[in-house]
C-alpha cells in the first residue's frame, strides 16, 4: 500500500510548488503595476521631494512619471528647461534613474541620470550650442563660439565634480576682448579616465581642430573655486587675420620660442 501511495505524494507536491511561484510572480507583477500606475497620478510638482538643498524648479508640468519643468536654479542661478521620463522599477531602490533632455536658451542637451541621495550621474551625455547661452552657467561675457559636447560620464555628489570623461569641442571661437574678434579657431579638450581628483577639480588635454593656431597643451579647471591654468604650446598657421598675428608676435617677445618655433603659454583666469 505505501509503496504505490508514494508516488501519488511525489506528483502532488511538485504541482502545488509550482503553483506557489506562478503566485508569486502574479504578485511581483501586481505590485510593480501599481507602482507605475502611482507613479504616472503623481503630479510633477513631488519632483521637489527628490532634489538636493540647493536645486530649485518652478513651471512644472506632467507627472512624476514624465513631466517638465519651465525653470531650474542652481544655487540660485538659472539652469534653463528640463524634461525628463523616469523608470518607474528605480524607486523600488530609494533612487532614481531617468532620461533628461536640458534647454538653457538655444544650448540643448540629452543624457541618461542616475540620482540616489549619495549624487548624481549622467551618462551618454550628448549636445551643443552657442556658447555666450551659457553665460548664467559661468562662461565669461564676450565669448563666442558653437560647442558640441559628448560626455560618457559625468558625475557629482552635490558638492563637488566626481567624475568626468569625454569630449568637448569648441568651433568659431571668438572674444571680443582678443584680437578685435578675430576667429581663433576650433579646440577639443579631452577628459580621460582620472581627470577628476579629489578636490573636484579636472584636468584635460586640449588640442586645436583647425584655425588660425596649432595648440597643444593641458587645462585644469575647478568649479569650486570658479578658476583655472592652461599650460600649452602655440604656434602660427600661415593663414591668419592680421590682429591676432600682432597679438601673437607680442606674445613671442614676452615669452620666447622653442627649438620648434612654439611658444609656450601658462596662463590662469577665473570664470
Amino acid at each position: 500500500m505505501s509503496a504505490s501511495r508514494s508516488p501519488n505524494r511525489s506528483t502532488e507536491r511538485e504541482p502545488r510548488g509550482s503553483s506557489r511561484r506562478a503566485y508569486g510572480f502574479v504578485i511581483l507583477i501586481a505590485v510593480l503595476a501599481a507602482l507605475g500606475f502611482f507613479v504616472s497620478a503623481l503630479p510633477a510638482g513631488f519632483i521637489r521631494h527628490f532634489l538636493p538643498p540647493n536645486v530649485g524648479a518652478d513651471d512644472l508640468s506632467g507627472s512624476l512619471w514624465h513631466g517638465a519643468a519651465g525653470k531650474f536654479t542652481f544655487a540660485g542661478r538659472d539652469g534653463g528647461a528640463v524634461e525628463w521620463r523616469i523608470y518607474p522599477a528605480s524607486l523600488l531602490r530609494l533612487a532614481l534613474k531617468l532620461d533628461l533632455h536640458w534647454l538653457h536658451r538655444g544650448f540643448g542637451a540629452e543624457a541618461g541620470a542616475a540620482i540616489d541621495r549619495r549624487g548624481l550621474e549622467l551618462s551618454a551625455v550628448h549636445g551643443g550650442g552657442p556658447i555666450e547661452d551659457l553665460q548664467d552657467l559661468g562662461v565669461a561675457r564676450g565669448w563666442r563660439g558653437a560647442a558640441e559636447i559628448a560626455m560618457d560620464r559625468l558625475g557629482t555628489d552635490y558638492a563637488r565634480i566626481t567624475a568626468a570623461r569625454g569630449d568637448i569641442k569648441v568651433s568659431g571661437l571668438s572674444a571680443a576682448q582678443v584680437a578685435s574678434g578675430a576667429d581663433l579657431g576650433s579646440y577639443v579638450l579631452h577628459l580621460g579616465d582620472g581627470a577628476v581628483d579629489a578636490n573636484g577639480a579636472m584636468t584635460g588635454q586640449i588640442s586645436d581642430a583647425g584655425g588660425p593656431l596649432r595648440v597643444q597643451g593641458t587645462i585644469t579647471i575647478s568649479p569650486q573655486s570658479h578658476n583655472g591654468t592652461l599650460s600649452a604650446t602655440i604656434q602660427e598657421r600661415a593663414e591668419m587675420p592680421e590682429s591676432l598675428r600682432k597679438e601673437i608676435e607680442n606674445l613671442a617677445q614676452l615669452r620666447g620660442r622653442d627649438r620648434e618655433g612654439r611658444i609656450p603659454v601658462d596662463l590662469e583666469f577665473s570664470f
